[in-house]
Protein backbone atom coordinates (compact mmCIF):
# COMPACT_ATOMS: atom_id res chain seq x y z
CA UNK A 1 0.00 0.00 0.00
CA UNK A 2 3.00 2.28 0.31
CA UNK A 3 2.16 5.48 2.14
CA UNK A 4 -1.60 5.18 1.59
CA UNK A 5 -3.62 5.22 4.82
CA UNK A 6 -5.68 2.09 5.61
CA UNK A 7 -9.30 2.19 4.50
CA UNK A 8 -10.41 1.52 8.11
CA UNK A 9 -8.54 2.13 11.36
CA UNK A 10 -9.68 -1.23 12.75
CA UNK A 11 -11.98 -4.12 11.69
CA UNK A 12 -13.75 -6.57 13.98
CA UNK A 13 -14.17 -10.11 12.62
CA UNK A 14 -17.45 -11.53 13.90
CA UNK A 15 -16.60 -15.16 13.23
CA UNK A 16 -14.22 -18.01 13.99
CA UNK A 17 -12.24 -20.77 12.27
CA UNK A 18 -10.65 -20.54 8.85
CA UNK A 19 -12.81 -17.63 7.64
CA UNK A 20 -11.71 -15.50 10.59
CA UNK A 21 -8.09 -16.20 9.62
CA UNK A 22 -8.85 -15.44 5.96
CA UNK A 23 -10.34 -12.03 6.78
CA UNK A 24 -7.52 -11.30 9.23
CA UNK A 25 -4.94 -11.86 6.49
CA UNK A 26 -6.78 -9.55 4.10
CA UNK A 27 -6.83 -6.87 6.78
CA UNK A 28 -3.08 -7.23 7.33
CA UNK A 29 -2.46 -6.91 3.59
CA UNK A 30 -4.38 -3.63 3.72
CA UNK A 31 -2.55 -2.42 6.84
CA UNK A 32 -5.67 -2.64 9.00
CA UNK A 33 -5.48 -3.92 12.61
CA UNK A 34 -8.15 -6.57 13.23
CA UNK A 35 -10.06 -7.63 16.32
CA UNK A 36 -10.98 -11.27 16.96
CA UNK A 37 -13.80 -12.55 19.15
CA UNK A 38 -14.07 -15.99 20.71
CA UNK A 39 -16.26 -18.17 22.86
CA UNK A 40 -14.92 -19.79 26.01
CA UNK A 41 -14.19 -23.06 24.18
CA UNK A 42 -12.27 -21.19 21.46
CA UNK A 43 -9.82 -19.49 23.82
CA UNK A 44 -6.85 -21.36 22.27
CA UNK A 45 -8.21 -21.47 18.70
CA UNK A 46 -5.88 -20.57 15.79
CA UNK A 47 -7.77 -17.38 14.95
CA UNK A 48 -7.30 -16.16 18.50
CA UNK A 49 -3.59 -16.98 18.47
CA UNK A 50 -3.07 -15.00 15.27
CA UNK A 51 -5.15 -12.01 16.31
CA UNK A 52 -3.58 -8.68 17.21
CA UNK A 53 -6.44 -8.18 19.67
CA UNK A 54 -9.03 -10.68 20.93
CA UNK A 55 -12.09 -10.50 23.19
CA UNK A 56 -14.16 -13.27 24.78
CA UNK A 57 -17.87 -12.91 24.08
CA UNK A 58 -19.52 -15.78 25.94
CA UNK A 59 -19.89 -19.54 26.51
CA UNK A 60 -19.47 -22.24 23.87
CA UNK A 61 -23.02 -22.35 22.44
CA UNK A 62 -23.21 -19.99 19.46
CA UNK A 63 -26.51 -18.60 20.74
CA UNK A 64 -24.63 -17.27 23.77
CA UNK A 65 -21.56 -15.99 21.93
CA UNK A 66 -21.15 -15.68 18.15
CA UNK A 67 -24.85 -14.94 17.64
CA UNK A 68 -25.03 -12.24 20.33
CA UNK A 69 -25.35 -8.96 18.42
CA UNK A 70 -25.18 -6.90 21.60
CA UNK A 71 -21.87 -8.42 22.68
CA UNK A 72 -20.31 -8.06 19.25
CA UNK A 73 -21.24 -4.38 19.07
CA UNK A 74 -19.98 -3.87 22.61
CA UNK A 75 -16.57 -5.27 21.59
CA UNK A 76 -16.59 -3.02 18.50
CA UNK A 77 -17.22 0.00 20.69
CA UNK A 78 -14.59 -0.92 23.31
CA UNK A 79 -11.94 -1.80 20.73
CA UNK A 80 -12.56 1.19 18.48
CA UNK A 81 -13.39 -0.96 15.44
CA UNK A 82 -14.92 1.09 12.63
CA UNK A 83 -16.25 -1.90 10.68
CA UNK A 84 -17.37 -5.50 11.17
CA UNK A 85 -16.78 -8.35 8.75
CA UNK A 86 -19.26 -11.20 9.42
CA UNK A 87 -17.50 -13.93 7.41
CA UNK A 88 -20.07 -16.58 6.48
CA UNK A 89 -22.48 -18.49 8.68
CA UNK A 90 -23.58 -17.18 12.08
CA UNK A 91 -24.82 -13.59 11.49
CA UNK A 92 -23.49 -13.09 7.97
CA UNK A 93 -26.96 -13.00 6.37
CA UNK A 94 -28.82 -11.57 9.34
CA UNK A 95 -30.55 -8.33 8.34
CA UNK A 96 -31.07 -7.36 11.99
CA UNK A 97 -27.31 -7.50 12.55
CA UNK A 98 -26.61 -5.35 9.49
CA UNK A 99 -29.25 -2.88 10.67
CA UNK A 100 -27.88 -2.83 14.22
CA UNK A 101 -24.37 -2.09 12.90
CA UNK A 102 -25.70 0.84 10.88
CA UNK A 103 -27.57 2.22 13.88
CA UNK A 104 -24.45 1.87 16.04
CA UNK A 105 -22.34 3.78 13.52
CA UNK A 106 -20.30 0.71 12.58
CA UNK A 107 -19.80 -0.21 8.92
CA UNK A 108 -21.17 -3.66 8.06
CA UNK A 109 -18.89 -5.25 5.44
CA UNK A 110 -21.67 -6.75 3.40
CA UNK A 111 -24.92 -5.75 1.69
CA UNK A 112 -27.52 -3.41 3.20
CA UNK A 113 -30.23 -4.90 5.38
CA UNK A 114 -32.85 -4.07 2.73
CA UNK A 115 -31.09 -6.27 0.16
CA UNK A 116 -30.78 -9.11 2.68
CA UNK A 117 -34.47 -8.96 3.47
CA UNK A 118 -35.45 -8.86 -0.20
CA UNK A 119 -33.41 -11.98 -0.98
CA UNK A 120 -33.99 -13.67 2.38
CA UNK A 121 -37.62 -14.48 1.63
CA UNK A 122 -37.32 -17.02 -1.16
CA UNK A 123 -40.90 -16.56 -2.42
CA UNK A 124 -40.61 -12.77 -2.70
CA UNK A 125 -37.18 -13.15 -4.28
CA UNK A 126 -38.57 -15.48 -6.95
CA UNK A 127 -41.27 -12.95 -7.81
CA UNK A 128 -38.74 -10.11 -7.89
CA UNK A 129 -36.40 -12.07 -10.16
CA UNK A 130 -39.21 -12.86 -12.60
CA UNK A 131 -39.98 -9.13 -12.87
CA UNK A 132 -36.26 -8.44 -13.47
CA UNK A 133 -36.18 -10.87 -16.40
CA UNK A 134 -34.24 -13.60 -14.58
CA UNK A 135 -35.59 -17.12 -15.32
CA UNK A 136 -36.97 -18.97 -12.28
CA UNK A 137 -37.96 -22.60 -11.70
CA UNK A 138 -41.75 -22.99 -12.10
CA UNK A 139 -43.28 -22.93 -8.64
CA UNK A 140 -46.00 -21.70 -6.30
CA UNK A 141 -46.70 -18.76 -4.04
CA UNK A 142 -46.00 -18.97 -0.32
CA UNK A 143 -48.07 -21.66 1.37
CA UNK A 144 -49.30 -21.34 4.95
CA UNK A 145 -52.48 -23.43 4.73
CA UNK A 146 -53.48 -26.81 6.08
CA UNK A 147 -51.74 -29.94 4.73
CA UNK A 148 -54.95 -31.07 3.05
CA UNK A 149 -55.10 -27.83 1.06
CA UNK A 150 -51.61 -28.34 -0.40
CA UNK A 151 -52.84 -30.61 -3.21
CA UNK A 152 -54.61 -27.75 -4.94
CA UNK A 153 -51.60 -25.46 -4.43
CA UNK A 154 -49.20 -27.87 -6.14
CA UNK A 155 -51.43 -28.70 -9.09
CA UNK A 156 -49.84 -26.06 -11.39
CA UNK A 157 -46.34 -27.24 -10.34
CA UNK A 158 -46.81 -30.97 -10.91
CA UNK A 159 -44.76 -33.96 -9.69
CA UNK A 160 -42.03 -34.54 -8.77
CA UNK A 161 -41.79 -31.35 -6.72
CA UNK A 162 -39.64 -29.84 -4.02
CA UNK A 163 -40.95 -28.33 -0.80
CA UNK A 164 -38.73 -25.43 0.31
CA UNK A 165 -38.68 -23.21 3.38
CA UNK A 166 -39.43 -19.61 2.39
CA UNK A 167 -36.84 -18.31 4.84
CA UNK A 168 -34.50 -21.23 4.27
CA UNK A 169 -30.99 -22.04 3.25
CA UNK A 170 -28.36 -24.73 3.71
CA UNK A 171 -30.77 -27.53 2.81
CA UNK A 172 -33.01 -26.98 5.84
CA UNK A 173 -36.76 -27.35 5.42
CA UNK A 174 -36.48 -29.09 2.05
CA UNK A 175 -38.24 -32.27 0.91
CA UNK A 176 -38.61 -34.00 -2.46
CA UNK A 177 -42.12 -35.30 -3.14
CA UNK A 178 -42.48 -37.88 -5.91
CA UNK A 179 -46.21 -38.71 -5.63
CA UNK A 180 -49.37 -37.06 -4.26
CA UNK A 181 -49.76 -39.48 -1.33
CA UNK A 182 -46.35 -38.35 0.03
CA UNK A 183 -47.25 -34.65 0.02
CA UNK A 184 -48.94 -34.10 3.40
CA UNK A 185 -46.42 -36.03 5.47
CA UNK A 186 -43.45 -34.40 3.70
CA UNK A 187 -45.04 -30.99 4.19
CA UNK A 188 -45.36 -31.51 7.93
CA UNK A 189 -41.70 -32.55 8.20
CA UNK A 190 -40.47 -29.65 6.07
CA UNK A 191 -42.50 -27.16 8.12
CA UNK A 192 -41.25 -28.56 11.39
CA UNK A 193 -37.62 -28.30 10.28
CA UNK A 194 -38.17 -24.80 8.88
CA UNK A 195 -39.74 -23.66 12.15
CA UNK A 196 -36.84 -25.10 14.18
CA UNK A 197 -34.15 -23.68 11.88
CA UNK A 198 -35.55 -20.27 10.91
CA UNK A 199 -38.48 -19.57 13.24
CA UNK A 200 -40.83 -19.52 10.23
CA UNK A 201 -42.75 -22.51 8.91
CA UNK A 202 -43.80 -20.87 5.64
CA UNK A 203 -42.93 -22.99 2.58
CA UNK A 204 -43.42 -22.92 -1.16
CA UNK A 205 -43.47 -25.57 -3.87
CA UNK A 206 -41.11 -25.78 -6.81
CA UNK A 207 -40.74 -28.17 -9.75
CA UNK A 208 -38.08 -30.77 -8.95
CA UNK A 209 -35.37 -31.07 -11.58
CA UNK A 210 -34.05 -34.64 -11.80
CA UNK A 211 -30.34 -34.22 -12.48
CA UNK A 212 -29.61 -30.50 -12.31
CA UNK A 213 -26.21 -28.92 -11.94
CA UNK A 214 -25.78 -26.28 -9.23
CA UNK A 215 -23.98 -23.35 -10.85
CA UNK A 216 -23.51 -20.00 -9.12
CA UNK A 217 -22.20 -16.61 -10.22
CA UNK A 218 -20.00 -14.38 -8.05
CA UNK A 219 -20.88 -10.67 -8.11
CA UNK A 220 -19.34 -7.58 -6.53
CA UNK A 221 -20.99 -4.14 -6.41
CA UNK A 222 -19.70 -0.82 -5.15
CA UNK A 223 -21.75 1.89 -3.43
CA UNK A 224 -22.27 3.78 -6.69
CA UNK A 225 -24.12 0.86 -8.30
CA UNK A 226 -21.30 -0.45 -10.48
CA UNK A 227 -21.20 -4.24 -10.52
CA UNK A 228 -19.22 -7.06 -12.08
CA UNK A 229 -19.88 -10.77 -12.51
CA UNK A 230 -16.71 -12.70 -11.64
CA UNK A 231 -17.36 -15.99 -13.39
CA UNK A 232 -19.27 -19.06 -12.32
CA UNK A 233 -18.63 -21.92 -9.91
CA UNK A 234 -19.77 -25.52 -10.30
CA UNK A 235 -21.12 -26.70 -6.94
CA UNK A 236 -22.96 -29.88 -7.88
CA UNK A 237 -21.09 -32.28 -5.57
CA UNK A 238 -23.32 -32.07 -2.51
CA UNK A 239 -24.52 -34.16 0.35
CA UNK A 240 -27.97 -33.29 1.68
CA UNK A 241 -27.76 -29.93 -0.10
CA UNK A 242 -24.42 -29.15 1.57
CA UNK A 243 -21.55 -28.56 -0.86
CA UNK A 244 -18.43 -30.72 -0.61
CA UNK A 245 -16.48 -29.82 -3.76
CA UNK A 246 -16.59 -26.66 -5.87
CA UNK A 247 -14.74 -25.64 -9.01
CA UNK A 248 -14.40 -22.91 -11.59
CA UNK A 249 -14.98 -22.72 -14.46
CA UNK A 250 -17.82 -25.19 -14.81
CA UNK A 251 -17.14 -28.00 -17.29
CA UNK A 252 -20.40 -27.16 -19.14
CA UNK A 253 -20.22 -23.36 -19.29
CA UNK A 254 -18.70 -21.77 -22.39
CA UNK A 255 -17.87 -18.11 -22.97
CA UNK A 256 -21.29 -17.15 -24.33
CA UNK A 257 -23.15 -18.96 -21.54
CA UNK A 258 -20.88 -17.32 -18.95
CA UNK A 259 -21.77 -13.89 -20.31
CA UNK A 260 -25.50 -14.71 -20.32
CA UNK A 261 -25.75 -16.02 -16.76
CA UNK A 262 -23.47 -13.20 -15.62
CA UNK A 263 -25.96 -10.67 -17.00
CA UNK A 264 -28.80 -12.42 -15.16
CA UNK A 265 -26.79 -12.37 -11.93
CA UNK A 266 -26.09 -8.65 -12.26
CA UNK A 267 -29.76 -7.98 -12.98
CA UNK A 268 -30.77 -10.02 -9.93
CA UNK A 269 -28.43 -8.09 -7.62
CA UNK A 270 -29.29 -4.70 -9.10
CA UNK A 271 -33.01 -5.40 -8.54
CA UNK A 272 -32.47 -5.24 -4.76
CA UNK A 273 -29.94 -2.40 -4.69
CA UNK A 274 -27.10 -4.76 -3.85
CA UNK A 275 -23.72 -3.61 -2.50
CA UNK A 276 -20.61 -5.69 -1.76
CA UNK A 277 -19.96 -9.37 -2.58
CA UNK A 278 -22.74 -11.87 -3.17
CA UNK A 279 -23.55 -15.01 -5.11
CA UNK A 280 -26.51 -15.65 -7.39
CA UNK A 281 -27.25 -19.38 -7.55
CA UNK A 282 -28.77 -21.18 -10.52
CA UNK A 283 -29.90 -24.69 -11.35
CA UNK A 284 -28.99 -25.93 -14.83
CA UNK A 285 -31.39 -28.52 -16.18
CA UNK A 286 -30.24 -31.39 -18.38
CA UNK A 287 -31.51 -29.54 -21.47
CA UNK A 288 -29.15 -26.64 -20.73
CA UNK A 289 -31.79 -24.28 -19.28
CA UNK A 290 -30.79 -22.14 -16.31
CA UNK A 291 -33.12 -21.16 -13.47
CA UNK A 292 -32.60 -18.75 -10.57
CA UNK A 293 -32.57 -20.59 -7.26
CA UNK A 294 -31.53 -18.03 -4.61
CA UNK A 295 -28.99 -15.36 -3.77
CA UNK A 296 -26.50 -15.74 -0.94
CA UNK A 297 -25.99 -12.25 0.42
CA UNK A 298 -22.49 -12.83 1.76
CA UNK A 299 -19.04 -14.17 0.96
CA UNK A 300 -19.19 -17.84 0.00
CA UNK A 301 -17.15 -20.69 1.48
CA UNK A 302 -15.94 -21.49 -2.03
CA UNK A 303 -14.70 -17.98 -2.92
CA UNK A 304 -11.01 -19.11 -3.15
CA UNK A 305 -11.51 -20.90 -6.48
CA UNK A 306 -12.71 -17.63 -8.00
CA UNK A 307 -9.74 -15.79 -6.51
CA UNK A 308 -7.29 -18.31 -7.95
CA UNK A 309 -8.73 -18.28 -11.47
CA UNK A 310 -9.38 -14.54 -11.71
CA UNK A 311 -6.32 -13.35 -9.77
CA UNK A 312 -8.24 -11.13 -7.34
CA UNK A 313 -8.74 -10.86 -3.57
CA UNK A 314 -12.48 -10.88 -2.92
CA UNK A 315 -12.16 -10.17 0.80
CA UNK A 316 -9.96 -7.15 0.17
CA UNK A 317 -12.51 -6.06 -2.43
CA UNK A 318 -15.29 -6.38 0.14
CA UNK A 319 -13.42 -4.20 2.62
CA UNK A 320 -12.56 -1.52 0.05
CA UNK A 321 -16.10 -1.36 -1.30
CA UNK A 322 -17.49 -1.10 2.24
CA UNK A 323 -15.17 1.87 2.82
CA UNK A 324 -16.68 3.64 -0.18
CA UNK A 325 -14.04 2.89 -2.80
CA UNK A 326 -14.96 2.22 -6.43
CA UNK A 327 -14.53 -1.21 -8.00
CA UNK A 328 -10.85 -1.60 -8.91
CA UNK A 329 -11.55 -3.50 -12.15
CA UNK A 330 -14.01 -3.57 -15.04
CA UNK A 331 -15.96 -6.51 -16.45
CA UNK A 332 -13.62 -6.63 -19.45
CA UNK A 333 -10.58 -7.06 -17.21
CA UNK A 334 -12.00 -10.18 -15.56
CA UNK A 335 -10.67 -13.01 -17.71
CA UNK A 336 -10.46 -16.58 -16.30
CA UNK A 337 -7.04 -18.21 -16.31
CA UNK A 338 -6.85 -21.93 -15.68
CA UNK A 339 -9.05 -24.07 -13.49
CA UNK A 340 -9.40 -24.42 -9.70
CA UNK A 341 -11.03 -27.02 -7.45
CA UNK A 342 -11.84 -26.71 -3.76
CA UNK A 343 -12.45 -29.60 -1.36
CA UNK A 344 -14.02 -28.99 2.02
CA UNK A 345 -12.18 -30.96 4.70
CA UNK A 346 -14.45 -31.87 7.59
CA UNK A 347 -14.12 -33.69 10.90
CA UNK A 348 -16.69 -36.28 9.85
CA UNK A 349 -16.70 -40.03 9.28
CA UNK A 350 -18.10 -40.91 5.83
CA UNK A 351 -18.03 -44.61 6.77
CA UNK A 352 -20.65 -43.90 9.45
CA UNK A 353 -23.08 -41.61 7.62
CA UNK A 354 -20.75 -38.60 7.97
CA UNK A 355 -21.01 -38.61 11.73
CA UNK A 356 -19.28 -35.51 13.18
CA UNK A 357 -16.00 -36.47 14.85
CA UNK A 358 -14.67 -33.58 16.94
CA UNK A 359 -11.39 -34.28 18.68
CA UNK A 360 -7.82 -33.26 19.38
CA UNK A 361 -5.38 -32.81 16.52
CA UNK A 362 -2.13 -34.54 17.47
CA UNK A 363 -0.07 -33.58 14.41
CA UNK A 364 -0.56 -31.65 11.18
CA UNK A 365 1.01 -31.91 7.74
CA UNK A 366 -0.18 -29.28 5.24
CA UNK A 367 0.38 -30.01 1.54
CA UNK A 368 2.25 -27.57 -0.67
CA UNK A 369 3.82 -27.38 -4.10
CA UNK A 370 2.70 -25.83 -7.39
CA UNK A 371 -0.92 -24.74 -7.51
CA UNK A 372 -1.86 -25.71 -3.93
CA UNK A 373 -3.56 -23.42 -1.41
CA UNK A 374 -4.73 -24.33 2.08
CA UNK A 375 -7.26 -22.19 3.97
CA UNK A 376 -7.50 -23.84 7.36
CA UNK A 377 -7.74 -23.33 11.09
CA UNK A 378 -5.83 -26.37 12.30
CA UNK A 379 -2.85 -26.65 14.63
CA UNK A 380 -1.21 -29.44 16.66
CA UNK A 381 -2.84 -29.75 20.05
CA UNK A 382 -6.01 -27.91 19.04
CA UNK A 383 -9.30 -29.62 19.87
CA UNK A 384 -12.06 -29.28 17.27
CA UNK A 385 -15.15 -28.28 19.31
CA UNK A 386 -18.41 -30.18 19.11
CA UNK A 387 -20.43 -26.95 19.12
CA UNK A 388 -19.80 -25.68 15.59
CA UNK A 389 -19.68 -26.71 11.93
CA UNK A 390 -17.29 -29.67 11.39
CA UNK A 391 -15.44 -28.04 8.47
CA UNK A 392 -11.79 -27.55 9.49
CA UNK A 393 -10.07 -26.63 6.22
CA UNK A 394 -10.49 -25.85 2.55
CA UNK A 395 -7.97 -27.28 0.11
CA UNK A 396 -7.64 -25.57 -3.27
CA UNK A 397 -5.80 -26.84 -6.36
CA UNK A 398 -5.18 -24.57 -9.37
CA UNK A 399 -3.92 -25.76 -12.74
CA UNK A 400 -3.80 -24.76 -16.38
CA UNK A 401 -7.01 -26.73 -16.95
CA UNK A 402 -9.24 -29.28 -15.23
CA UNK A 403 -7.06 -32.19 -16.32
CA UNK A 404 -4.16 -30.61 -14.39
CA UNK A 405 -6.02 -29.39 -11.31
CA UNK A 406 -7.58 -32.79 -10.51
CA UNK A 407 -4.23 -34.65 -10.20
CA UNK A 408 -2.88 -31.75 -8.15
CA UNK A 409 -5.83 -32.02 -5.79
CA UNK A 410 -5.35 -35.79 -5.56
CA UNK A 411 -1.67 -35.31 -4.71
CA UNK A 412 -2.45 -32.66 -2.09
CA UNK A 413 -5.07 -34.89 -0.45
CA UNK A 414 -2.48 -37.68 -0.29
CA UNK A 415 -0.09 -35.31 1.51
CA UNK A 416 -2.62 -33.89 3.98
CA UNK A 417 -2.43 -35.31 7.51
CA UNK A 418 -4.53 -34.43 10.54
CA UNK A 419 -3.37 -37.07 13.02
CA UNK A 420 -5.76 -37.94 15.84
CA UNK A 421 -8.80 -36.75 13.89
CA UNK A 422 -11.24 -38.68 11.70
CA UNK A 423 -11.86 -36.70 8.49
CA UNK A 424 -13.41 -37.03 5.06
CA UNK A 425 -10.01 -36.84 3.31
CA UNK A 426 -9.99 -40.55 2.22
CA UNK A 427 -13.51 -40.09 0.81
CA UNK A 428 -12.40 -37.03 -1.17
CA UNK A 429 -9.36 -38.90 -2.52
CA UNK A 430 -11.63 -41.59 -3.93
CA UNK A 431 -13.93 -38.93 -5.38
CA UNK A 432 -11.02 -37.41 -7.31
CA UNK A 433 -10.42 -40.85 -8.88
CA UNK A 434 -14.04 -41.50 -9.83
CA UNK A 435 -14.51 -41.81 -13.63
CA UNK A 436 -17.74 -39.75 -13.64
CA UNK A 437 -16.12 -36.93 -11.69
CA UNK A 438 -13.06 -36.93 -13.94
CA UNK A 439 -15.38 -36.82 -16.98
CA UNK A 440 -17.24 -33.82 -15.51
CA UNK A 441 -20.54 -35.73 -15.51
CA UNK A 442 -21.86 -33.92 -12.44
CA UNK A 443 -25.27 -33.27 -10.91
CA UNK A 444 -26.65 -32.57 -7.44
CA UNK A 445 -27.55 -36.24 -6.98
CA UNK A 446 -24.01 -37.42 -7.75
CA UNK A 447 -23.33 -38.72 -4.24
CA UNK A 448 -26.74 -40.37 -4.05
CA UNK A 449 -25.84 -42.23 -7.24
CA UNK A 450 -22.20 -43.05 -6.55
CA UNK A 451 -21.73 -42.50 -2.81
CA UNK A 452 -21.59 -46.16 -1.77
CA UNK A 453 -18.72 -46.79 -4.16
CA UNK A 454 -16.74 -43.95 -2.57
CA UNK A 455 -16.69 -45.55 0.87
CA UNK A 456 -13.52 -47.32 2.00
CA UNK A 457 -12.87 -50.88 0.93
CA UNK A 458 -9.34 -50.86 2.36
CA UNK A 459 -7.71 -49.33 5.46
CA UNK A 460 -6.87 -45.65 5.33
CA UNK A 461 -3.24 -44.58 5.23
CA UNK A 462 -3.43 -43.37 8.83
CA UNK A 463 -4.32 -46.89 9.92
CA UNK A 464 -1.35 -48.20 7.95
CA UNK A 465 0.88 -45.89 10.00
CA UNK A 466 -0.54 -47.35 13.21
CA UNK A 467 0.04 -50.89 11.97
CA UNK A 468 3.67 -50.09 11.09
CA UNK A 469 4.22 -48.54 14.50
CA UNK A 470 2.69 -51.53 16.31
CA UNK A 471 4.85 -53.93 14.30
CA UNK A 472 7.98 -51.94 15.13
CA UNK A 473 7.17 -51.90 18.85
CA UNK A 474 6.51 -55.65 18.85
CA UNK A 475 9.77 -56.35 16.99
CA UNK A 476 11.71 -54.03 19.28
CA UNK A 477 10.42 -55.77 22.43
CA UNK A 478 11.36 -59.20 21.06
CA UNK A 479 14.89 -58.00 20.27
CA UNK A 480 15.29 -56.53 23.76
CA UNK A 481 14.11 -59.77 25.35
CA UNK A 482 16.48 -61.77 23.16
CA UNK A 483 19.41 -59.44 23.94
CA UNK A 484 18.76 -59.67 27.68
CA UNK A 485 18.64 -63.46 27.45
CA UNK A 486 22.09 -63.41 25.82
CA UNK A 487 23.52 -60.86 28.24
CA UNK A 488 23.67 -57.93 25.80
CA UNK A 489 23.00 -54.38 26.93
CA UNK A 490 19.70 -52.78 25.94
CA UNK A 491 21.56 -49.84 24.36
CA UNK A 492 22.94 -52.17 21.71
CA UNK A 493 19.42 -52.61 20.33
CA UNK A 494 18.14 -49.08 20.85
CA UNK A 495 17.04 -47.08 17.83
CA UNK A 496 17.43 -49.75 15.15
CA UNK A 497 13.74 -50.54 15.00
CA UNK A 498 12.74 -46.87 14.88
CA UNK A 499 15.17 -46.37 11.99
CA UNK A 500 13.63 -49.41 10.31
CA UNK A 501 10.15 -47.93 10.86
CA UNK A 502 11.33 -44.74 9.19
CA UNK A 503 12.58 -46.70 6.20
CA UNK A 504 9.31 -48.62 6.03
CA UNK A 505 7.37 -45.35 5.97
CA UNK A 506 9.66 -44.00 3.25
CA UNK A 507 9.15 -47.12 1.14
CA UNK A 508 5.41 -46.91 1.71
CA UNK A 509 5.42 -43.33 0.44
CA UNK A 510 7.16 -44.45 -2.75
CA UNK A 511 4.52 -46.99 -3.66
Amino acid sequence: MGSEPPVFRKVLIANRGEIALRVMRACRDLGIPSVAVYSSVDRAAPHVRMAQEAHEIGPAPASESYLRIDRLLDVARKSGAEAIHPGYGFLAENAEFAQACEEAGVVFIGPPATAMRAMGDKVSARELMARAGVPVVPGSAAFRGEPGDAHAAVEPVGYPLMIKAAAGGGGKGMRVVERPYELERSLERARSEAKASFGDETVYFERFLRRPRHIEVQVLFDREGRGVAIGERECSIQRRHQKLVEETPSPVVDTDTRARIGEWALAAAAAVGYVNAGTVEFLRDEDGSFYFMEMNTRLQVEHPVTEEVYGIDLVSGQIRVAAGERLPFSQEQLVPRGHAIECRLTAEDPEHNFLPCPGRIEAVRIPSGPGIRDDSAVAPGYTIPVHYDPMVAKLIAHGADRSESIPRMRRALDEYRLEGLTTNIPFLRRLMDHPAFIAGDLHTGFLDQYGEGLLASEPDGDLDEVALLAAAIHSYRRRVESALEHGQSQSATNGSQWLRLGRMRALRGQR
